[in-house]
């Protein structure tokens, strides 16, 4: 295994691989280690398909289909086609460059090869420089709770667009998965600089990581402080269904809201400057809050928020 990393990212899939990008081009590679949410991941047409991971993947190797917000640039969709005039199932897209991945993996799963093991290889070949984990090698699924029973997070998600109400959330496995090792290890570091909880969905997202046996006990335990980015800004999310899922679960869709949900796991919690007035309240839970520009729309912008959200970090440790 690998020496642990100064820099531990908790990511879901495009807003937290925007701000793990910021963080890979502003700290060295090895620094870096982006522990990737596998609650959503789900076997769908016989292949093992896990979004989030594939999504951070493909953004820090500069092959992220920037367009469409998933998946690979520059994809062709020939599969899909001929699935289709076969009568399969085509509900999720599988792109065809995209395909090789979820062929490649599930080969190797097939083989008795870890999730993390499988990741490494395909990390080293894209050239990345930072680590991505899995947060588990064993599997976790999200279940949505809706009216007519518990969904499959995907076929909530992606078949039915988010639609149905949300009453609460299952992970289905998680009392008996193991968090993986090089996250376990990299938070017991002393020389650990920070722990990002990015800008993700805290509910299906960054939940599924924080509820894996002993997570949280070995956060408290970090010698690093605990910094969340609000994926809440000026009462939207900017990317997925988070704001409408609190609005369902009778919370207010606001970025002091996300903070409070996180309660005393965090050091420090960073806003946009739309909510700065929430700066207060955030403060009066006990965190050290942070006002800055958090919604990314170019390279420029993931890298400033890196670097604020790491000099917010060692002034905390400063304190500390």
């Amino acid at each position: 295994m690998s020496e642990p990393a100064a820099i531990v990212a908790l990511s879901g899939g495009v807003g937290g691989a925007k701000l793990a990008l910021g963080l890979s081009r502003v700290v060295a590679g090895a620094e870096l280690l982006v522990v990737a949410n596998t609650g959503d991941d789900f076997e769908h047409l016989g292949l093992t398909i896990c979004p989030d991971l594939d999504t951070v993947t493909y953004t820090l190797s500069g092959l992220a289909n920037l367009e469409l917000g998933w998946g690979r640039a520059d994809e062709t969709w020939g599969f899909m086609a001929a699935l289709e005039q076969l009568g399969g199932e085509t509900w999720f897209n599988l792109g065809d460059g995209d395909l090789a991945l979820h062929l490649l993996r599930g080969e190797r799963l097939a083989r008795g090869d870890s999730l993390s093991s499988v990741t490494r290889a395909v990390t080293e070949r894209l050239g990345i420089a930072a680590r991505i984990v899995p947060m588990s090698d064993d599997p976790v699924r999200t279940y949505v709770r809706t009216a007519d029973g518990p969904l499959a997070f995907q076929h909530y998600f992606v078949r039915d667009r988010c639609e149905p109400a949300v009453g609460g959330f299952e992970f289905r496995g998680i009392e008996g998965a193991r968090p993986q090792a090089e996250f376990i290890a990299a938070l017991a570091a002393d020389d650990l600089r920070a722990v990002v909880i990015t800008p993700s969905n805290p509910f299906v997202s960054i939940d599924p990581i924080l509820e894996l046996p002993g997570v949280r006990r070995a956060l408290a335990d970090a010698a690093a402080p605990i910094i969340a980015v609000s994926p809440i800004v000026g009462g939207q999310a900017i990317k997925g269904p988070a704001a409408k899922m609190m609005a369902e679960l009778g919370m207010p869709g606001s970025a002091l809201a996300v903070a409070e949900h996180y309660g005393g796991l965090l050091d420090g919690f960073v806003l946009d400057r739309v909510d700065g007035e929430q700066a207060e309240a955030v403060a009066a839970l006990g965190l050290r809050p942070l006002v800055t520009g958090t919604v990314m729309r170019s390279l420029a912008d993931r890298e400033a928020l890196a670097r604020d959200v790491l000099a917010f970090a060692d002034a905390l440790r400063r304190v500390d």
